[in-house]
């Protein structure tokens, strides 16, 4: 009883959820400054500001439950306050984000596609949780179901692209009007029955023969040089590799899965967090 009304907070993984919560935060201070300057291009710097913020924010969402499984500190108070984190970090900022640049064009249509996309993500942290707290099994490696830091992902990389695309004109383009579509599509895909790679396998002890090592780096030096665009398709070959795993052959899908080190479990399972 006392175990349950004072649990353990684990420092490291617990102080990464935190940063993982202040870049949240930030992202939506920066998007409101944003909101109030009638000048686009320093609108334009703050809402850059937010989407590094958000990006930021799934580094640390990826390095907490690393630190956890790493140390073996997984707990129920970790699992909660990660989930609350990434309401705000994923779920709010992604959602007030898309909101100040097209959706407040639409009014009540505009709130509501952001609200669902909102709602769907709280939801699936919720039901997540549940399950969670009444599963005795081992953890599979795999996601069902679009992850939301993968999704609030998408969204602020390809809001980056726009506005690169766009840098030096006073509005973003047409482009914009693809955003709010794409909300209530990743809406749909969070709750899924689509399988994703959890990346959970890839630890310290991870090896790679030295040309898949050297393809690594190669793909973050171009990611780091060409960040503009090149995040956003990363994050895209990400999502369309779940409509495309149940064609794959089980021998292909390994192969593919082994590259990142990842194992092909064959039940599915939910996220994993601190």
């Amino acid at each position: 009883m006392n175990e349950q009304q004072n649990p353990k907070i684990y420092l490291l993984p617990n102080l990464m959820t935190a940063g993982n919560l202040f870049c949240g935060f930030a992202a939506v201070l920066r998007i409101y400054d944003g909101a109030q300057d009638a000048n686009f291009i320093e609108a334009a710097n703050k809402f850059h500001d937010a989407i590094w913020f958000i990006l930021a924010a799934c580094v640390f969402d990826l390095l907490d439950g690393r630190l956890a499984r790493l140390g073996g500190t997984d707990s129920a108070f970790g699992r909660e306050f990660d989930s609350l984190a990434d309401v705000v970090s994923f779920g709010m900022a992604p959602a007030l984000l898309v909101y100040q640049i097209v959706l407040g064009e639409f009014r009540n249509a505009g709130w509501m596609i952001a609200f669902v996309y909102l709602a769907c993500g709280a939801l699936r942290l919720a039901r997540f949780n549940c399950i969670a707290a009444t599963s005795t099994g081992s953890a599979d490696k795999n996601f069902t179901g679009f992850p939301i830091p993968a999704a609030a992902g998408v969204i602020a990389s390809i809001t980056l692209f726009m506005l690169w695309l766009n840098e030096g004109q006073r509005t973003i383009g047409q482009w914009k009007y693809a955003l709010p579509p794409l909300m209530l599509f990743l809406s749909f895909m969070m709750f899924s029955k689509f399988r994703y790679p959890s990346f959970k396998a890839v630890n310290w002890r991870t090896t790679q023969s030295v040309p898949r090592f050297l393809f690594v780096i190669a793909l973050l030096a171009v990611t780091v040089k060409f960040y503009q665009w090149m995040t956003a398709i990363l994050f895209l070959l990400y999502l369309l590799y779940g409509f495309l795993r149940p064609f794959l052959s089980p021998k292909r899908r390994r192969e593919i899965e082994e590259e990142i080190g990842e194992e092909t479990p064959g039940e599915p399972a939910e996220e994993t967090s601190t």
